[in-house]
């Protein structure tokens, strides 16, 4: 009977954290290779190609390939005939190495987790507690799927319970619209079909940790129902012209995962949930004989690729950029950002337009400045800061009117779309509202010369910084007029696609 020690358990687990928090897997890698090679739309192909060289450069420094190093979710199957060697439950020696993995002092991964989630939203310093789903099994081993889920690709989760009778083909298109880009497509969609509420959930996230195998599939054709929909689903999604980033392109998903578990008769329970660009999990398993020996990656793994340059490169200087200047900016256009930007997000956004309804001034004129949404990662060794990767924009459009008309602020970088309230306020203001590629977070760190908290410094990663950047590169999602990158672009490849069907 094997025994299984507190410590192997524990250090598996942190040991897994920090391998996942700068090694993508290489069928991740393999598969957006082949989107990169096969991409027309130039923005999108400049997306994925700022993804695969983050990512390379996450593997040679062991940094994160994301700043929002996630919520960890973990899937163990415990062998009956294993016997332990702890003093520690099961759920506290995987807490235990999230802990140890989160604050190791060589690659400090970003805390995320907020304790008292309605209420004041605290901080737990160390990641923990992961959500974690056990099962017992047959055997003498332990399995362990760890993965680090981002918040921006959680949020965009969709549930219902459909009736037996309903598609589960066109409920899912119907979602997808409304999904945006804050999940950093190309990624994959894990799909759950049946048993209850929460079990659809469960199979959803749990499909997310299977292989991109979408191409093996198409060549054997399907064997089951859940077979059928992953082939189907791939095909339709990837002709909605979504694409890279919600530029519009050829590639939307990398693979379509479905799950699938028996139901009550009256219902039909189906889950969506996407997996980023920064897709991050391993499986290994403990047979008594030690911790986890995880495969080191070889660097021929990775693809060698420069990016490409734009004819409608604009060099922006933050410094003296002015509102005339903005004007002339169109969606689409490549801009170099260099100067001193600003740095904001929910917890800031929502304190500053409190202390503005209350007529306090606030900790940092922002007249003619650009506030970019992010929450970094810790620096270590020499670093000017970690990885600094975009935030989902579309959580601070409810605040936008606010800032752009009380405070002055000219212009804002973050991910993906903004909303059509967001939208017309630009519009009313003539301000811009910049893209910077999700998923590419170690890369635009690299942008990053110098960098300072001006404001809550009490709000730690949601602190608001001034960052001296260099060559930020950004796209500009939505002009002075309005007008959006992200509903023309979609639209513009989805016709393309159409055409050629």
């Amino acid at each position: 009977m094997p025994v299984i020690r507190q410590d192997d358990l524990i250090q598996s687990v942190a040991d897994a954290l920090q391998y996942i928090s700068y090694y993508h897997p290489k069928d991740f890698i393999d598969a957006m290779h082949a989107a990169y090679q096969r991409e027309e739309n130039p923005a999108a192909r400049d997306a994925i190609a700022q993804i695969l060289i983050n990512s390379r450069m996450c593997a040679t420094g062991h940094r994160p390939i994301c700043q929002d190093t996630g919520i960890v979710t973990v899937f163990v199957h415990v062998g009956m005939n294993v016997r332990w060697e702890t003093d520690m439950s099961l759920d506290d020696m995987i807490n235990e190495g999230v802990r140890r993995a989160y604050t190791n002092a060589d690659n400090v991964l970003r805390a995320s987790v907020l304790a008292d989630p309605d209420g004041k939203r605290s901080n737990t310093g160390d990641n923990t507690p992961a959500v974690i789903h056990h099962k017992l099994v047959p055997g003498d081993t332990i399995e362990v799927h760890v993965a680090a889920k981002g918040g921006g690709s959680e949020a965009k989760s969709k549930f219902a319970m459909l009736n037996p009778s309903d598609s589960v083909v066109d409920w899912v298109l119907e979602q997808l619209p409304k999904m945006g880009a804050g999940w950093c497509p190309p990624g994959m969609l894990g799909i759950g079909v049946g048993g209850t509420a929460e079990k659809a959930m469960e199979l959803a996230k749990e499909a997310l940790l299977d292989p991109i195998d979408i191409q093996e599939l198409q060549a054997r054709g399907a064997s089951n129902r859940a077979e059928e929909l992953r082939l189907e689903l791939y095909d339709k999604v990837n002709r909605s012209g979504i694409g890279a980033q919600g530029l519009g392109g050829l590639t939307t998903v990398l693979d379509i995962k479905v799950k699938d578990y028996p139901t009550h008769a009256a219902n039909k329970p189906v889950a969506i949930i996407p997996n980023c660009a920064a897709t991050r999990h391993i499986h290994f398993r403990l047979d008594g004989s030690g911790a986890a020996e995880l495969p080191v990656p070889k660097l021929e793994d990775w693809p060698e690729i420069a990016r490409e340059a734009n004819g409608n490169v604009r060099r922006v200087n933050l410094d003296t950029v002015t509102a005339e200047d903005v004007r002339a900016w169109q969606p689409g256009d490549t801009v170099l950002l260099s100067g001193k930007l600003l740095t904001g997000r929910d917890a800031a956004h929502k304190r500053m337009v409190d202390m503005l309804a209350k007529g306090e001034p606030l900790p940092v004129d922002m007249r003619g400045r650009f506030i970019y949404y992010v929450g970094p990662v810790d620096p270590v060794r020499n670093e000017v800061v970690g990885p600094a990767g975009p935030t989902t924009s579309t959580r601070m459009d409810k605040f936008t009117r606010t800032m752009l008309e009380q405070t002055g602020l000219l212009g804002m970088v973050g991910k993906a779309e903004r909303g059509p309230i967001a939208i017309e306020a630009i519009r009313d203001n003539q301000a811009v509202y910049l893209m910077a590629v999700g998923g590419a977070a170690y890369l635009v760190a690299q942008a990053i010369k110098k960098s300072r908290v001006v404001g809550f410094e009490d709000l730690g990663m949601e602190a608001i910084y001034e960052f001296e950047v260099e060559d930020m590169p950004v796209t500009v999602a939505v002009d002075s007029l309005g007008e959006s990158v992200h509903r023309t672009g979609p639209a513009k490849w989805k016709e393309i696609i159409a055409e050629r069907a």
